[in-house]
């Protein structure tokens, strides 16, 4: 790799020491014309296809694309049709998103540019229609591939479809694209998690994907599901076990195309682009903060000094359009692997997390919560154990029998059950550290002019972390939960009101256990007295001290 850079380095001194342009190229595989073009300019004319577009990243892909290369010629996204919805009408639908509103400005007519193909992953060929693959074969420069199934828990047999054998399918039809310079495949730093330090490079797989597909192929379900922890081994679930395979596949044709694999950590809201705190789901970090900022969560086991490798998306999607570029222009003769994470260059832990999300959750309360703000971690199982029956259960309980009262159906203990499974399936992730090497991340941006940088910036350590979960907060306040920030003045007033409800259940409280237990036992009233006066005598003292001090 740096042998590879310093070619590009110095293409001048290259040209005259290979002898002219034609030898220049078979060294470093692109013109000195190609290499002198920016990103933006590189993007200009071409034909890219993008799996996943309908998810998260890939949304901010198609608009980053359209937003920041405008003279890109066509974006072509395979979409499968859901039911009672269309693959046009999908793509509309995702047309009218906020997160397009400024790509909307500079060009009402950006939709023209996006060309639906229906596929489905889980079909041989990926469903695409002959004449779909011969339009696809003969225009597309660049393939990023981002679909991927992201439930943890998801069958193996499932996630082995959507993960490699889709993965592998695509590939199979890039080698028929004429015109292709450059395949980019989305893959996760977690694909080797069971190793404590990750370099930019693809690791062995646990198995064999082909030995695996041909197996699993005649086994019932059941059989599957009973073998997968063996299978997995020291990997925590099928997602980043099958990410590792799909590497490793993607890895084997590297000698054929022009491989570039991006590994981002866990991905959060938008950083800077196309708007601070931008996201669309539940998925990860969002749906725990919404649950703490609801009051639905007041504990969660996890480490307070463990990194919380938290990516913005923008940084990703922009660490991928330039890794494109360099992988077109540059063609490598190996895969360049970038792992996208922010621990090793701008570390933001676990427990600082957790205060700015309160914090900010209170400043910008969210509508109709069911208590207060008030999350605790614990990395201790016992003690989270206690929070969970106090916290969770115990309230859930009162909650749902107050609704079967009032003729409702009860869903707060299932709310809750949905949620302790969610935090379980991150435990493994919030409770320990990695350590990643990130050369390539850096040599790219080395690569960029200022410009570039500037406008595909990926450079963390520019990253403010208490603004970002600030933003992070109120994007999942209206952009998922999809409430008016003009209304945070009523739901600071809940807010009041549900601390008052606590101050008085608390009184309440104290006077029935006094009713009950101290005022019928002499001996918990000798205590109770005791007590008491040992408080009395303690502020005698303070305030004795105080007044000598004066």
């Amino acid at each position: 790799m740096s042998t590879e850079l310093s070619k590009s380095q110095d293409l001048n001194g290259l040209e005259q020491a290979a002898g002219g342009p034609s030898r220049l190229t078979d060294i470093c595989g692109s013109t000195a014309g190609s290499t002198m073009a920016s990103v933006s300019e590189y993007y200009a004319g071409k034909c890219v296809l993008i799996t996943g577009a309908t998810g998260f990243m890939g949304k901010v892909l198609v608009e980053k694309l359209l937003r920041s290369c405008p003279e890109v010629k066509a974006l072509y996204i395979l979409v499968r049709p859901k039911a009672g919805q269309s693959m046009q009408q999908r793509v509309a639908d995702m047309m009218k998103c906020k997160l397009f509103d400024r790509v909307r400005e500079d060009n009402s007519d950006f939709h023209e540019k996006i060309i639906p193909i229906s596929s489905e992953l889980t079909q041989p060929g990926l469903a695409i229609s002959p004449e779909d693959v011969e339009k696809l074969c003969a225009c597309i420069d660049i393939v990023f591939h981002c679909a991927a199934t992201i439930r943890f828990d998801e069958p193996l047999k499932h996630a082995l479809q959507l993960n490699v054998i889709a993965t592998q399918q695509l590939l199979s039809l890039a080698h028929q694209m004429h015109h292709l310079e450059a395949f980019i495949h989305i893959s996760t730093a977690y694909a080797n998690c069971n190793r404590k330090h990750i370099d930019e490079v693809i690791y062995p797989p646990p198995v064999e994907p082909k030995k695996l597909i041909e197996s699993l192929e005649w086994m019932d379900d059941g059989i599957v599901r009973d073998i997968t922890p063996r299978l997995i081994g020291d990997r925590p679930n099928t997602y980043t076990y099958t990410k590792a395979l799909a590497e490793y596949v993607v890895q084997q044709e590297q000698h054929r195309l022009n491989i570039g694999i991006i590994r981002p950590s866990i991905v959060g809201a938008s950083w800077q682009e196309p708007f601070p705190g931008w996201i669309d789901n539940f998925n990860g970090p969002s749906g725990v903060f919404i649950a703490a900022g609801k009051g639905i969560l007041r504990t969660m086991r996890a480490n307070n000094d463990a990194v919380a490798d938290l990516i913005p998306v923008d940084v990703v999607i922009n660490l991928t359009l330039t890794a494109g570029w360099y992988t077109a222009v540059h063609r490598p003769k190996t895969a360049l692997v970038y792992n996208c994470t922010t621990g090793g260059i701008n570390p933001f832990h676990w427990g600082e997390i957790e205060h700015h999300v309160m914090s900010s959750f209170k400043r910008n309360p969210l509508e109709q919560a069911f208590r207060r703000p008030n999350a605790n971690i614990t990395s201790n199982y016992l003690i989270n154990q206690y929070w969970i029956l106090v916290s969770h259960k115990f309230p859930a309980l009162i909650y749902d029998l107050i609704l079967r009262l009032s003729g409702q159906k009860p869903q707060m203990m299932r709310i809750f059950n949905r949620l302790h499974k969610a935090i379980g399936l991150l435990e493994y992730f919030s409770s320990q550290d990695w350590e990643w090497n990130s050369e390539n991340m850096s040599m790219l941006m080395s690569q960029l002019t200022p410009e570039d940088r500037k406008t595909f910036n990926f450079d963390v350590r520019q990253l403010n972390w208490p603004e970002y979960i600030e933003n992070y907060c109120i994007g999942t306040k209206k952009y998922v939960l999809n409430e008016d920030m003009s209304d945070i003045p009523a739901a600071r007033q809940h807010l009041r009101k549900l601390r008052n409800i606590r101050y008085t259940f608390n009184t309440l409280l104290v006077v029935f256990i006094w009713r009950v237990f101290i005022a019928r036992s002499q001996m918990a009233r000798n205590i109770w007295y005791f007590v008491v006066s040992l408080c009395f005598k303690f502020l005698s003292y303070f305030r004795a001290s105080s007044t000598l001090t004066n």
